[in-house]
């Protein structure tokens, strides 16, 4: 039986990941230190005769045997993550690496947890694993843009200095249910004030660009890159690209018509436009989403609706 450990276990993806692994008849130990994630997540999974769940902080040293580590811990929204921006920092170097040199201690697989945002406000339409990025290195967003591309650079020299068998996944918007209601992200920012029929809020003038991808998909892809032998950058998100006014009208139509638009002024280092590009993906792991946008709004909504 593969022994799995997932740092961040009870996050959004976390507990997705979990689930899966779980499912697969493989056994996981979840560490969490809870800053962002939440035992709710994983209420479902405490019972469970494979599954162990440890309070812990990455950024401290831990010894444990095991066969797979998913490296997931690190705040990932703007609101979190700027919220103590050096913790965020440490989170990303100190936390990946003890986690580095605990796969190299007992010979795990390691698959980094990493993220669009190393592209920056890109320059590069769809960014392509090969696009260096645009990235302010002192501006708010810095502690997880900069946090995340040290994280690829220790995951590289591990892999190059000490033969760790590692895996960089960078991950493009993901929205479905157990994100945070407060975490700030737009999917679930226009959901919750959906609900409460307050005003949409959008920043600038809703035109900048992302794409939205299913947690199911998602986590289809994380695994199937962990099992994978390609060790480089690898995009996974989905490629049809939205304007974040066309999914405000979406969410507004599928929860309340008549509900306005607030406008504000656009956050400090906001990009422009996210688009994945998943050639690689296709090539390598024969992996595309199948959720489209609205079939996965729907699954959300209600999960929100009956969480609230």
């Amino acid at each position: 039986m593969k022994r799995n450990l997932v740092t961040g276990g009870s996050g959004f993806l976390g507990s997705h990941l979990s689930k899966r692994l779980l499912e697969r008849g493989e056994e996981v130990i979840c560490i969490d230190n809870f800053f962002t994630g939440t035992k709710k997540n994983i209420e479902p999974l405490i019972n469970h005769p494979y599954f162990e769940l440890i309070r812990h902080d990455v950024t401290e040293p831990i010894k444990i045997e095991v066969d797979k580590i998913w490296h997931l811990a690190c705040p990932a929204s703007p609101i979190h993550y700027q919220f103590n921006p050096i913790k965020t920092t440490k989170t990303s170097f100190l936390g990946t690496y003890n986690m580095l040199g605990l796969a190299k201690r007992v010979g795990a697989k390691f698959l980094l947890a990493s993220t669009s945002e190393v592209y920056g406000d890109p320059e590069e339409h769809p960014q392509t694993e090969s696009y260096k990025g645009s990235v302010n290195t002192t501006g708010i967003r810095s502690c997880y843009d900069e946090g995340k591309r040290i994280a690829e650079t220790l995951c590289s020299d591990y892999k190059r200095v000490n033969g760790v068998d590692t895996r960089i996944m960078r991950i493009f918007n993901t929205y479905g249910p157990n994100m945070r209601f407060d975490d700030g992200r737009v999917v679930s920012n226009f959901i919750i004030q959906a609900l409460k029929n307050d005003k949409i809020t959008l920043y600038g003038d809703g035109e900048q660009t992302r794409s939205f991808c299913y947690v199911d998909d998602l986590i289809e892809g994380m695994i199937l890159l962990m099992e994978s032998n390609y060790q480089m950058p690898m995009n996974i998100g989905n490629p049809k690209e939205f304007s974040i006014k066309e999914l405000a009208y979406l969410v507004r139509d599928l929860i309340n018509p008549n509900l306005e638009f607030e406008y504000k002024d656009l956050p400090q280092d906001d990009p422009k436009q996210r688009k994945p590009s998943i050639v690689l993906a296709k090539k390598v792991l024969n992996w595309e989403p199948k959720i489209v946008l609205k079939e996965g709004l729907i699954k959300t909504i209600k999960w929100f609706k009956s969480n609230l």
